[in-house]
């Protein structure tokens, strides 16, 4: 029998979506697989729904809302199974998106976290924001993906089907070994929410593991689902929580460079806010810069003893993705590849 999967999907007051898309998890084609819904504290009802319409679905319920990463430590810790899935609630998924994932992690030792490709849940010939086909950083550690460079998503025309290793896999659909998320320390409970997923999968990478992305499995994402595109939180979480994944997974000269350069980014995103009729955002920036100032000594202490230098780390574009984006016009993962950039092709797997 293939080893046993534990779906959890982490839900706060997303009722509608639940009573949406759950069916699609429950009719997977996966032969060994549970579905455990864990309600982070909701006051909408979402609890009584899974019980009273979704009988083989367990339930986990929180008495109070951890955020992503608190509220997944604390139902991984009941769990015991060889694989999990972190799945959003906002996420539709195909019947046979399990296998494909369970067939690499059982060939390849080394295995990490994986993500399958993820579309767009209203768009479905396009690639979605949160993962695209597969998830990278730049020199400067900005965060991109294939099929996803800022705001531009591709139109999935098959050019991205071959699976490879990347930098980090998506918190929307995120396999991973339970044994590999227990050693690693699992995830980061300050993030609360946002970009917490690049930070485990960075740890991983430091402690020796792969991480990769496998588009035979695909899952179709909503977006949005918690943390609405364009929220003040989010926009505090992107500032804060970016300064502290750099101080926790460089080494301290790499560190101490590029937290500098953020500072400094911020204060031109300021502008740009300012300039684009935002400048309710720019209290967010002060915000975030400041509770990460408050917070240096915490995070500091959560540093590795050996942290790589990001130049070893694979799934590293070796050049600014600003200026490749912004200066030379190149909108496409696969205009990257047409310079020395260090990112994986296809047949490098």
């Amino acid at each position: 029998m293939k080893p046993e999967i534990s779906v959890i999907i982490l839900n706060y007051n997303t009722k509608d979506l639940l009573e949406k898309l759950l069916p699609s998890v429950l009719s997977s084609t996966y032969e060994n697989f549970r579905v455990v819904v864990a309600d982070n504290g909701s006051s909408d009802g979402s609890a009584s729904l899974v019980k009273e319409k979704f009988d083989s679905v367990e339930i986990i319920e929180i008495s109070t809302n951890k955020g992503f990463a608190g509220g997944y430590n604390h139902v991984i810790s009941e769990i015991s199974t060889e694989y999990l899935v972190l799945l959003n609630s906002d996420v539709e998924v195909e019947k046979d998106w399990l296998e494909p994932l369970v067939d690499l992690a059982i060939s390849n030792p080394e295995v990490g976290a994986i993500q399958p490709k993820i579309k767009s849940f209203y768009n479905r010939d396009f690639f979605e924001y949160a993962g695209a086909a597969g998830g990278f950083i730049d020199i400067f550690a900005y965060p991109f993906c294939r099929g996803r460079l800022f705001d531009v998503l591709e139109k999935d025309k098959g050019q991205y089907e071959e699976p490879i290793e990347v930098f980090w896999a998506t918190g929307a659909a995120f396999f991973i070994k339970q044994e590999v998320f227990l050693k690693i320390g699992g995830l980061d409970e300050d993030f609360f929410a946002h970009m917490e997923e690049i930070d485990l999968c960075w740890r991983i990478k430091n402690a020796g593991f792969k991480n990769y992305v496998v588009p035979k499995s695909v899952v179709y994402h909503i977006g949005g689902g918690t943390l609405a595109e364009g929220s003040k939180t989010k926009f505090y979480l992107n500032f804060r929580n970016s300064l502290m994944m750099l101080t926790k997974n460089l080494r301290g000269k790499d560190m101490w460079i590029l937290v500098f350069r953020f500072f400094v980014l911020d204060y031109l995103s300021i502008l740009k806010f300012i300039r684009d009729g935002r400048a309710y955002l720019v209290a967010q920036v002060f915000r975030a810069q400041i509770d990460f100032i408050k917070s240096f000594r915490k995070i500091w202490y959560k540093r590795a003893k050996k942290n790589k230098s990001i130049m070893h780390l694979s799934g590293v574009y070796h050049k600014s993705l600003v200026f490749q984006f912004f200066v030379r016009g190149h909108k496409k993962y696969i205009d990257l590849l047409k310079e020395k950039s260090h990112l994986p092709k296809a047949g490098d797997l």
